[in-house]
């Protein structure tokens, strides 16, 4: 893998292009695959269609071969550089007026959240011995917002790709199993329904999963569901930034052939910026709209590109690890987010 990214980058403009459109038409008609059967069926987030649908094509029998041969540098790409597009297109989702409303307490709680998740999944990630940076991808995985903070961390990071679809594969499952057991739990927590969508976003990875989660209470449950959520997506390139000032500190000095990295990952600044854009109230609603579309469908391409990385036999050494592990970090998360929630609007 190290070596056929290796070769792709040196190779020239004109032949690195052919060489990704196998990848990259793979990709856009699994998106295709992807949306039809959020259309069909609404609870099943497009995004989570993606990831499964690559997991699941990197190991049919017809479709392995090319997933791991011709296909491979447009996947690669696919997992990395539209990851990179759509997580700026992202930002358009958040006004920073849609944060401050929801009002200090809660603000506070939602950072208690992250920083509680973040911190005791990675602290126990490595402790269990997971390889590589799972640990962190993990980490950010749930706290943040999903599969598209794992990618966000691992391109800031520089991430094996293998390590980023692992978490990426783990991350979306968890979201998946919650959109069934937490809409369960409502009642026998004794939930309001702005309670209920509160702890859906505070808890919940994926913003597909949030909404398929939150809807089942209500219209209610749904639009507290929605801005708790946004604000966990606007800790991302604080996040982001941080990790990737640490890796830098780490390698500083150090003799190695990775690629320096940047102090602050260019994405995030794009990012900041479509944050601070959205802010200012000029964008039409139209705009907004079609920007939010593009984010979907390209964070879907890039996550079918990372679920086809996936090697689901590989997983044997440490697939018991990284379930005990995907469980406490949801415990952790939900247990956390329910305490915060009935304090603050207890």
């Amino acid at each position: 893998m190290a070596l056929l990214r290796e070769r792709a980058a040196k190779a020239p403009p004109s032949a690195a292009a052919p060489r990704t459109l196998p990848g990259l038409a793979l990709a856009a008609s699994a998106v295709a695959v992807a949306w039809s059967a959020h259309q069909l069926l609404p609870d099943i987030p497009m995004l989570t269609a993606a990831v499964v649908l690559g997991i699941v094509a990197a190991h049919l029998p017809g479709a392995r071969a090319l997933v791991r041969g011709a296909a491979r540098p447009g996947l690669s790409y696919a997992a990395k550089r539209l990851m990179r597009v759509g997580i700026v297109l992202l930002g358009l989702k958040l006004s920073l007026d849609d944060v401050l409303g929801l009002g200090w307490a809660t603000v506070t709680m939602v950072l208690g959240v992250v920083a509680a998740t973040f911190l005791g999944t990675w602290w126990l990630g490595r402790r269990m011995g997971l390889p590589g940076d799972q640990p962190l991808l993990i980490a950010a995985g749930y706290s943040i917002c999903g599969a598209s903070a794992i990618g966000a961390v691992s391109e800031a990071t520089d991430s094996d790709e293998r390590d980023a679809a692992t978490s990426v594969a783990l991350v979306t499952l968890c979201g998946t199993l919650a959109i069934a057991v937490l809409p369960l739990l409502q009642q026998p927590l004794g939930l309001s329904e702005a309670e209920f969508g509160r702890w859906v976003g505070a808890s919940v990875h994926d913003v597909g999963q949030v909404v398929a989660t939150a809807q089942t209470a209500g219209s209610d449950a749904l639009a507290e569901a929605v801005l708790v959520k946004l604000m966990r997506v606007a800790l991302l390139a604080p996040l982001v930034a941080a990790v990737a000032l640490s890796v830098r500190h780490r390698r500083r000095g150090a003799a190695t052939a990775r690629k320096r990295l940047p102090l602050v990952p260019l994405f995030v600044v794009g990012f900041l910026a479509m944050v601070a854009l959205r802010s200012t109230g000029l964008l039409p609603t139209s705009v907004i709209d079609v920007a939010q579309h593009a984010q979907e469908l390209l964070l879907a391409a890039a996550l079918f590109g990372l679920g086809s990385a996936v090697d689901l036999p590989s997983l044997t050494r440490t697939g018991a690890r990284v379930a005990a592990l995907g469980l406490s970090a949801w415990v952790v998360v939900a247990g956390v987010s329910y305490a915060g929630v009935l304090l603050v609007m207890g």
